[in-house]
């Protein structure tokens, strides 16, 4: 009898968090139009609490999905616009002398956020870049031997150009290994296009945009898809998926430990999003691009796109 409580019970904890999801998804779509997909992946990455990288030509809508999602969440946001000559201090915070007290204080830069928008990231040098690995990976930063803890939830999305772009700065591996998922967002459809042509500006409507769930809902959503049961043979299916990695000859280097966790999350999120209540292999198969394609490297540099190198994993390995 308990334990058929207990599963209604989880039951009704994951509908309800599917529910605030669907309601975010529906409200963030009102604003962003035909990228629902791109969408989906974005609010896995904030359950997941992990990091979103949105790398894409501009104008195409990456700040207007951050925008988007920081008000329909309810979250505190800053945008921070990456250039040549940030230092990590504009990042982070700096320490300033007040004389009144006779000591130096700390105050907190932009990063201190929950939903922190680091715009155009690889437009700035990789020291300044580099301000947000501590945060990102510990959810802290450290300055003049001082720690001090970042708002909960936290949550980076960064955009980049594309890398043939001028002025840019590669991210090195180690960042980019930071981030749980990289996503495009491409051009719209040619009826949306229109709609968007037609309609009202996406800004003014966005300026009209009221949370939909609280700060407090996205930590039960959070909760929810930590529960989200993972069997031996979706076990056994990422594993496979990421052993294809280090042992074809393919890579450079294969997924690391630290990727097939991140895989294993964002499945469990994907999962919750769309009523599964344990991990399906499609939706390993549904993250798996997202979430693989920035880490690998293709050993014989013809420049084969990265997500058709991830899609090469999937193609390669058969599902349990």
């Amino acid at each position: 009898m308990t334990e058929s409580v207990t599963r209604m019970a989880d039951h009704d904890r994951l509908a309800h968090a599917r529910a605030l999801a669907e309601r975010v998804l529906h409200r963030v779509g009102e604003i962003v139009l035909g990228k629902d997909r791109e969408i989906q992946l974005a609010i896995t990455c904030l359950l997941a609490r992990g990091h979103l990288l949105i790398e894409d030509l501009p104008g195409v809508g990456k700040t207007l999905l951050a925008r988007s999602l920081a008000t329909a969440l309810g979250l505190d946001f800053r945008r921070l616009q990456f250039t040549s000559d940030l230092l990590p201090a504009d990042v982070i915070g700096v320490s300033i002398f007040e004389p009144a007290s006779g000591s130096f204080r700390f105050h907190p830069g932009p990063l201190f956020a929950q939903l922190v928008l680091a715009d155009e990231v690889n437009r700035a040098t990789p020291k300044a870049q580099s301000a947000l690995l501590e945060a990102m990976e510990e959810h802290q930063v450290t300055a003049d031997g001082e720690t001090y803890p970042l708002p909960d939830p936290f949550f980076v999305i960064a955009t980049q150009n594309p890398a043939h772009q001028v002025g840019t700065f590669p991210l090195p591996e180690s960042q980019l290994d930071r981030f749980l998922m990289r996503i495009g967002i491409g051009y719209p459809a040619p009826e949306l296009e229109r709609k968007l042509l037609r309609g009202d500006d996406r800004r003014a409507m966005l300026e009209q945009m009221d949370p939909v769930v609280s700060a407090s809902e996205i930590t039960e959503m959070q909760a929810a898809a930590r529960s989200i049961h993972v069997a031996d043979a979706a076990l056994d299916y990422a594993q496979a998926l990421v052993a294809w990695t280090r042992e074809s000859p393919a890579f450079e280097a294969g997924l690391s430990p630290r990727a097939a966790v991140d895989l294993l999350r964002a499945a469990r999120c994907w999962a919750m999003l769309h009523g599964h209540r344990g991990v399906r292999p499609e939706d390993l198969k549904a993250v798996f691009v997202p979430v693989a394609a920035h880490r690998l490297r293709g050993r014989d540099h013809s420049g084969q796109p990265a997500e058709s190198l991830a899609q090469q994993v999937l193609d390669n390995v058969p599902v349990p």
